[in-house]
């Protein structure tokens, strides 16, 4: 195999799209299925708690919640092969062969996909024989501990290679439908664990029910669905099953290091402040502040991330066949559409929060004003900068991504390390905001910009005027629904926010009219 392109170019569209499906519908079922996922993750990561209290105490809750995070790690054993096989999948629709180099292609990092399940798998069973998961996380008293999180990790990592497929699925417009399926699975699975916890009670128990259905996504998806969608995976007079070279599979990891590098930067810039505000803060209460304020803006980072990903798809579509004038076209009005929400949600959790954090505590504890906007102004000056990114990772620019990604880890730790012991929570807040604003904007953001638009700098403009105008008057209609509807508590906070949102729905209702709505995309700077 090889990555130097040589047909001749094909079709803009070829068979990529088909069934004649519109760019909005694909972007619809997109954003609905992204929508309904993080409904899904946020069910199992919080509604689902009371249930496992109901039967578990507090300790078995602490082990069900480590065995969960390291299943979540698992995603790391992709090493960015997903984004690698997305790009050349993308690169083939220029080629005359477009289904031919993808079905060879998609053979061969199959089988590459498999080598990493065997090997660490192997790893992964020898590391629990030589050091037991209970005794290095102190969990030795509780039962099946082991057992579970064995399952737990060997379960999620058998389910890597459903990445390549979902990759693919995403490049040939049926973004929507693979994750439609996935959330059908993790549906099941939450009934499933409440099954297991009400029949079993035992975590090993719950851990089965949860990978189980993972497993048959993962199975269904690879060995039917996509067979079934894409013939061209099982045609006849396709290679035999000879196992890649080991040069190009030492290549694929190699051209793969730059997505492996962005995709760790964001997990850390969301977990690693944890730990070191843990470390470095000895405020127990300071602590659990930082903890429940930055739920919400991992959230609204979440949302716009889920956003973009449908929106980079496309964009990577147009970037592969050369279309410049519509992918210029839809990045300007994707980056106004995510920046737009984030600043939305932000102006209406300004106003609120403070009543909310209030009743989620029961006013056990306090709250920190300056490390709550901080973040939730950050989450918003972000937003652009996550389109960038997500389309730097579709339109194969590994050499900016591993600059600017690695050097926005650098900035994060050195600033954390100086900021956190002298302020505490909001040090952190600081440092993840201004590596954000430094590099992930002002670096990465604006290259992407200059190399996409032909007025990044009028766009920006565009952007920080446009967030002026949502973020404060969201945030001054709330402080006037404050001091007109005085008062607390559950009932209070509802009818509050009742009366916000009819008010911005009033103020939003002209963008009714499609005549307004044209009008306006044509004053986006691209």
């Amino acid at each position: 195999m090889t990555d130097k392109q040589t047909d001749a170019p094909g079709t803009a569209d070829g068979s990529s799209r088909p069934g004649g499906i519109g760019r909005a519908r694909r972007l619809m079922q997109g954003w609905s299925a992204n929508l309904v996922q993080m409904a899904l993750g946020l069910s199992q990561q919080l509604l689902l708690i009371p249930a496992f209290l109901h039967v578990w105490t507090g300790d078995m809750l602490a082990a069900w919640l480590a065995i969960y995070a390291a299943g979540s790690l698992v995603v790391v054993a992709d090493a960015g092969l997903q984004l690698r096989a997305i790009n050349r999948f993308l690169a083939f629709k220029a080629c005359a062969d477009c289904d031919g180099r993808t079905a060879q292609f998609y053979a061969a990092l199959l089988r590459i996909y498999l080598a990493i399940v065997v090997v660490l798998g192997v790893l992964l069973c020898a590391a629990v024989v030589l050091a037991t998961p209970s005794a290095v996380l102190g969990f030795q008293a509780t039962p099946t501990f082991d057992a579970a999180m064995l399952v737990m990790i060997l379960g999620m990592l058998l389910t890597v290679p459903a990445n390549l497929v979902s990759g693919l699925y995403r490049v040939r417009g049926h973004y929507g439908r693979t994750v439609w399926l996935q959330n059908a699975a993790l549906l099941l699975g939450q009934i499933a664990q409440l099954a297991a916890l009400a029949w079993f009670g035992s975590l090993l128990a719950v851990a089965i029910a949860f990978v189980s259905m993972q497993l048959l996504f993962a199975i269904l998806l690879a060995a039917f669905d996509a067979p079934r969608l894409f013939p061209f995976l099982r045609r006849a007079g396709k290679p035999p099953l000879v196992p890649p070279s080991l040069r190009w599979s030492v290549g694929q990891f190699g051209r793969a290091v730059p997505f492996a590098v962005a995709n760790i930067t964001e997990l850390a810039l969301i977990n690693v402040p944890v730990l070191l505000v843990s470390a470095l803060v000895t405020n127990r209460v300071a602590v659990a502040q930082w903890g429940l304020t930055r739920v919400i803006a991992s959230l609204v980072r979440g949302l716009c991330l889920q956003v973009t990903l449908p929106l980079a798809a496309e964009l990577g579509h147009d970037h592969a066949v050369g279309d410049k004038d519509r992918l210029r076209r839809l990045y300007a009005h994707g980056s106004v559409f995510v920046t737009g929400l984030a600043c939305l949600i932000v102006a209406g959790l300004l106003p609120f929060w403070p009543d909310f954090f209030a009743l989620w505590t029961h006013g056990s504890i306090p709250y920190d004003a300056p490390l709550t906007v901080t973040l939730l102004l950050g989450s918003a000056a972000v937003a652009p900068s996550l389109l960038a990114l997500v389309f730097a990772n579709h339109s194969n620019r590994g050499d900016l991504l591993i600059r600017t990604k690695g050097l926005q880890l650098v900035v994060f730790l050195a600033l954390s390390f100086v900021l956190i012991p002298q302020l505490g929570p909001l040090g952190a807040a600081l440092a993840v905001v201004a590596s954000d604003i430094l590099i992930q904007f002002g670096l990465l953001a604006l290259i992407v910009m200059r190399q996409t638009l032909h007025h990044p700098f009028r766009h920006i403009a565009f952007l920080l005027l446009m967030a002026v105008i949502v973020v404060g008057t969201g945030w001054l209609i709330g402080q006037a629904i404050i001091a007109l509807v005085p008062g607390s508590g559950l009932v209070h906070f509802i009818v509050e926010c009742a009366i916000w949102l009819a008010a911005v729905g009033t103020l939003a209702s002209p963008l009714l009219s499609g005549a307004l709505r044209e009008r306006l995309r044509a004053r986006i700077p691209a």
